[in-house]
């Protein structure tokens, strides 16, 4: 009935709309007086759709004590290594004192620096100091890069800028890269200070070039979950000597509850989680009271700059802002009028109703940023900022992550805002808007460059916040219609649970969050039960702890280890009345073709993962890390082997075993174990004997009596105990056997057996 009546709304189709009320022919005519207000109806019930599901996707991130289990009864490691600033930035103030105190910590026993000027010094040499500290020993503790406090304080935007890359993010890809060089394998703790602001806390504003190193370290823990340890942010100097802040820092060190992300804070230590953030009746109220006011209409009068104008998700806000009353839009990109539809988005903007002008610039070039703002018309000054422009991340390792892709991301995200921020920091907006994205939420793998410069955009904005300066930035998740990622990285975004948004309902967003005047916000439609189960598979991940689906999922499991159905994660066993079709076709065949056919599922599954469209770029030996894998994909082939052999599978099978071959292995030995004890030889040749036997015409009389004479003189030879004569049969045999045909078999048994 709902249904139906709101079709008709939307229609305006009166006779419907007769039809679904039931209404009497002599009373249908008073419907006419209320066909004005149709449009009215339907558009609010179109803004009640949107709300709901925008509600679904909306959330933020906070900040919670840690509870009193990290008082700090943990032992931490016995043994460290901790890298410091080297050269103008050596090792003293915070540095110095963090080094000293470990060294005082009672268990602790061993303290190796190791001093880096990332302004000098490169890749090469942090390795080879790594080695020289190390001495050929293994490390059984942990590596504390102190690396980031060279870079504490906000940058001068005014300042000369060498790299828009932040130094600490520079020294941290060049640490994780030659600690892999070194063969370091010990799990990695990051300390910054002042990336993260504590509600309640007084902190001032998170600096935006910590914050980026945060956002490159959960892409490291995703790619390299066991050589990960987490990120603990100081407070400001001001207060970090407490002695109670030292002790925070030992405790998140020590953590044992799987916890990776902590603030250390004079009321105590605190850990990070996402959580929903609802924009219902109560949430509204509280949004606007957290901003200060009521609801604010942002009529975006004047001018609206909005860089990536032309790109994907420039163009959707642009069409939104158009049709809700925009005066004048300046979209900004660097092919300008020469990018792919421009003159098409120029002429349908207009039809909306709005000014337009399309302007080719590049944004990193401050000067030139200066001339276009400059050229804007006094009679329309602007008055709106959306900063949605941004370079396709590059996927690469840790190990292969260079400079060149890391400037390239952070140029177009980074060194935008910044200019926009200086050049128009005298200007009364009603909005400063940088589109973010989820990846430097949670991580993503392989995007090192791309996370670090997201994280960087959302701590800009607090910054601005506290400068008393409008400011809003959106952490997206994927749009549909090429916004924010190109298809194929959206289909591999679907399979893991994050879900490409329609873009006209995404950009309602936008609006919300400048009407509740928020600082931050997450947008992204997540399926919980596929993300989060991906997303914690090789390790545990405390951040989405307090989302209800997550918590929901969390009781079932537990409920399920109790009844006793959850020790299924690292068993060979298959469920109970569960199939193993896979199983059934090598129960046939002799052990190398059974080897083939396992190696071969796993190369078609892994070119399935991968996208390719065959297995000619998957050897046998090729490391699956140097094929592209990450944490996620890595699931993602477990789980489909999971399903196409029926094993119970751990969710670190492929970083247990790195290639193909090896993999195929450990399949191999849950399908079809070994069951007959052996003197460590290869016995292929009889399962290959016995498949060539049961092939024999019956009627054969000739050929199967001459087997089964020699046969019995191979059994009087073993239980004779003439193993010696016997043991001629190995690989090298065996390999020959699997090559010949049926007579050549028979007569190279005649000539072992003597009988030729």
């Amino acid at each position: 009935m709902d249904a139906r009546f709101w079709e008709a709304v939307e229609r305006e189709d009166l006779e419907a709309l007769a039809e679904t009320l039931d209404l009497a022919p002599e009373r249908r005519e008073t419907l006419g007086s209320v066909e004005p207000v149709l449009p009215v109806l339907a558009e609010w019930r179109r803004r009640k759709r949107e709300s709901s599901v925008l509600d679904s996707w909306r959330y933020t991130v906070t900040w919670q004590p840690a509870g009193a289990s990290r008082a700090g009864a943990n032992p931490l490691p016995s043994q460290w290594l901790v890298v410091v600033p080297g050269g103008e930035r050596a090792a003293e103030g915070t540095v110095g004192e963090l080094v000293e105190r470990l060294r005082g910590r009672a268990g602790v026993e061993r303290v190796v620096t190791v001093d880096f000027d990332v302004t000098r010094e490169d890749r090469a040499v942090l390795a080879g100091r790594l080695r020289e500290a190390l001495a050929g020993e293994p490390l059984s503790g942990g590596v504390l890069s102190l690396l980031p406090l060279a870079e504490a304080a906000p940058r001068d935007a005014d300042g000369p800028q060498d790299s828009t890359v932040p130094d600490g993010v520079r020294a941290s890809v060049l640490l994780m890269q030659a600690l892999a060089d070194a063969g370091v394998e010990a799990p990695l703790w990051t300390v910054t200070q002042g990336a993260v602001v504590v509600p309640g806390s007084g902190d001032a504003g998170p600096v935006p070039e910590q914050a980026a190193v945060w956002g490159l370290g959960r892409v490291f823990a995703l790619d390299h979950p066991d050589r990960w340890g987490g990120l603990i942010d100081l407070p400001a100097p001001s207060t970090h000597g407490a002695e109670s802040a030292w002790d925070g820092l030992f405790a998140g060190l020590a953590d044992d509850e799987d916890e990776d992300q902590f603030a250390v804070r004079a009321d105590g230590l605190h850990v990070r989680r996402m959580v929903r953030k609802p924009l219902d009746a109560a949430g509204a109220a509280g949004a606007a009271g957290a901003a200060g006011g009521e609801r604010r209409e942002v009529g975006f009068s004047g001018t609206t700059l909005i860089t990536g104008g032309t790109g994907a998700l420039g163009a959707h806000l642009a069409r939104r802002l158009a049709a809700t009353g925009a005066e004048h839009l300046l979209l900004v990109s660097r092919r300008g009028r020469g990018a792919p539809g421009a003159d098409e988005l120029e002429a349908e903007l207009t039809g909306l109703g709005a000014q337009v002008t399309i302007a080719a610039c590049d944004i990193t070039d401050r000067d030139a940023l200066a001339k276009l703002l400059a050229d804007v018309p006094e009679g329309a000054p602007v008055r709106a900022v959306v900063h949605a422009a941004g370079a396709e991340p590059p996927t690469a390792p840790i190990e292969d992550t260079d400079f060149v892709g890391l400037e390239e991301v952070a140029g177009a995200k980074i060194a935008g805002a910044v200019h926009l921020d200086a050049l128009l920091a005298d200007r009364p907006l009603e909005a400063f808007v940088l589109f973010s994205s989820g990846a430097g939420v949670w991580g993503d793998g392989g995007h090192y460059g791309y996370a670090a410069a997201n994280a960087y955009l959302d701590a800009f904005a607090e910054r601005r916040r506290g400068r008393g300066l409008v400011a809003t930035s959106i952490a997206w998740g994927a749009w549909a219609g090429g916004g924010m990622v190109h298809e194929a990285e959206g289909d591999r975004l679907r399979r893991y649970g994050v879900p490409t948004m329609d873009p006209e309902v995404a950009v309602g967003a936008v609006q919300q969050a400048l009407a509740y005047d928020e600082t931050f916000l997450v947008v992204a439609d997540v399926i919980w039960e596929r993300f989060a189960a991906t997303y914690t598979a090789t390790r545990r991940r405390r951040l989405f702890d307090e989302i209800p689906e997550v918590r929901l999922l969390a009781a079932r499991a537990a409920r399920a280890g109790t009844e006793g159905n959850g020790a299924g994660h690292d068993a060979d066993a298959v469920p109970g009345g569960e199939s193993r079709p896979f199983a059934r076709q090598l129960a046939g065949v002799g052990r190398a073709e059974r080897e083939r056919m396992v190696l071969q599922l796993v190369r078609t599954q892994v070119a399935a993962v991968l996208g390719h469209d065959g297995t000619g770029a998957i050897g046998p030996n090729h490391a699956f890390r140097d094929l592209g894998f990450d944490s996620l994909t890595a699931v993602e082939l477990r789980n489909r082997l999971k399903e196409a052999t029926g094993l119970g599978l751990p969710a670190t099978l492929v970083f247990d075993h790195p290639t193909p071959a090896a993999l195929g292995k450990r399949l191999l030995s849950g399908l079809a174990p070994e069951t007959e004890p052996t003197t460590g030889q290869d016995l292929a040749p009889l399962d290959d004997l016995e498949a060539a036997v049961a092939v024999l015409d019956p009627a054969d009389d000739v050929s199967r009596t001459r087997i089964a004479h020699r046969l019995q003189a191979l059994l009087w030879r073993l239980t004779d105990g003439q193993a010696d004569q016997s043991a001629g049969v190995g690989e090298a045999d065996g390999e020959l056997l699997e090559a010949v045909s049926d007579d050549e078999m028979f007569d190279l048994i005649d000539k072992e057996l003597g009988l030729g």
